[in-house]
């Protein structure tokens, strides 16, 4: 469904990506895991158009789509949820969620798709008409990808789903990841929790220094000696 062919990434006269090549199926979750400043998240904003690459190209659904501003990305159906959240604090839960719609014009399609959030996300439900600004962080980070989903994604890019979360909602998240997979929606993860990320994914990447180290299938890189020694503490 994706495909990322040697592209380069620049941040002024610095390199953060050197050529990397990945490809994500369509169906199941491709993670990308490695160190700070690795260039885990460039890789993530070069797909959704938040950066522009410097050399290669990105294909979605066969159609390339390095260059294309983020909301025509949107609307070919990838849909972000940044690090850090990122929800409207002065917006309530519900008004939040809408603004994922915000390129859709089917009304009835909407309303459906924000009861079927509701039903992912209980707690929302509870808090539909408070300020996001008073939801705890674990529950701005449901937001954050219920406000995706609003968008009717193709595909689901999660840049440190579970950052700062306590261990009880690094495995409710972890559990609504799976859901979300499992409605036939691929995701692609990146997550500094390298030991939750091989457990969900089927197929993962390692970056190191903007350059792909390893790659194979999760099971086989969470049992490799450098990954286990590097990412998964020994």
């Amino acid at each position: 469904m994706l495909e990322i062919d040697n592209v380069h990434v620049h941040y002024h006269k610095v390199a953060a990506l050197k050529g990397i090549d990945m490809a994500v199926p369509e169906d199941g979750i491709v993670t990308i895991i490695g160190a700070n400043g690795a260039g885990k998240s460039t890789t993530l904003r070069s797909i959704s158009g938040l950066v522009r690459i410097s050399k290669g190209e990105i294909r979605f659904a066969g159609k390339r789509i390095d260059g294309l501003p983020p909301e025509k990305i949107v609307a070919l159906g990838i849909a972000h949820v940044p690090e850090g959240r990122r929800v409207f604090p002065n917006l309530t839960v519900e008004e939040n969620l809408r603004t994922g719609a915000f390129l859709r014009s089917d009304k009835a399609g909407i309303d459906k798709d924000l009861d079927e959030v509701f039903q992912h996300f209980p707690r929302l439900k509870e808090r539909r008409k408070q300020w996001a600004r008073s939801l705890s962080g674990g529950e701005q980070q449901m937001l954050a990808i219920g406000r995706a989903l609003m968008s009717r994604p193709k595909m689901l890019v999660l840049d440190e789903p579970t950052m700062g979360l306590s261990p009880v909602l690094v495995q409710e998240i972890a559990r609504i990841i799976r859901d979300i997979v499992a409605r036939g929606v691929p995701v692609v993860l990146v997550e500094q929790n390298a030991e939750l990320a091989l457990k969900l994914a089927r197929f993962a990447y390692v970056l190191e220094t903007g350059r792909i180290a390893l790659q194979g299938s999760a099971h086989e890189l969470h049992d490799n000696e450098h990954v286990r020694r590097a990412y998964l503490g020994g």
